[in-house]
């Protein structure tokens, strides 16, 4: 399973109070019986939920590192779009003052994979498509750099911009009726959740390759 701890520091804590609320329970059993055990267990969990329920909350944007560097700084994100020519057109026309550029890949992997942390598969087909788009930005003069990010778009931006200090971010999805990102509103909460310009690319990569059109739902970015 993925891990749903911010740090290990609060894992281990976790496990800590697992721990001690089972040897206490064990405890009481032990020298009460069960019913004094049942007791000891439900004053414990009250006491716990009580704790949790009052630890503060962190921040929910993500940390913003904006660093010192003049130059205009842009998040592209995509998937299987992310070597479109509609988005390299983009970029290279957004990056033309010489601009910093950062493309983010997410993994693309299924719920079950994803769930049990195994995106192994996901992450390298995701490299290979980065591969490919920063070749081709090179080709047209814009020296790019990449990474393959987390299988959930938002959370893949929430990484990137804690060391890339986005001035504006580019989103690009399949077009509408083949794009999951779009089901799932990704663009829509990004200009919610973010502070900085979102601009969002359509790539109908069948059209680029002279193909007829699939039937509705077969796309994912």
């Amino acid at each position: 399973m993925r891990n749903p701890f911010r740090s290990e520091a609060e894992a281990f804590g976790f496990v800590l109070v697992c721990v001690a609320l089972f040897a206490a329970v064990a405890l009481a059993g032990i020298l009460g019986g069960g019913w004094v055990a049942l007791g000891v267990f439900l004053v414990l969990a009250v006491a716990v939920a009580i704790y949790v329920k009052g630890e503060p909350k962190t921040e929910e944007h993500p940390v913003w590192a904006r660093g010192s560097t003049e130059r205009k700084r842009i998040l592209v994100v995509a998937n299987e779009t992310v070597a479109g020519r509609a988005l390299r057109s983009e970029i290279v026309h957004r990056a033309r003052d010489d601009a910093e550029v950062l493309v983010v890949c997410p993994a693309l992997t299924t719920p079950l994979r994803y769930w049990a942390s195994d995106e192994d598969p996901g992450r390298a087909a995701a490299q290979e498509r980065l591969r490919a788009s920063l070749g081709a930005l090179s080709e047209e003069g814009v020296e790019a750099r990449g990474e393959v990010g987390d299988a959930d778009p938002i959370q893949a931006i929430d990484d990137a911009l804690r060391t890339f200090g986005a001035d504006e971010i580019v989103i690009s999805t399949h077009p509408p009726g083949r794009s999951n990102w779009l089901e799932k509103q990704i663009i829509v909460r990004a200009r919610e959740r973010y502070g900085c310009p979102i601009t969002h690319v359509v790539v109908d990569l069948e059209h680029e390759a002279g193909q007829p059109a699939r039937a509705a739902g077969g796309g994912t970015a």
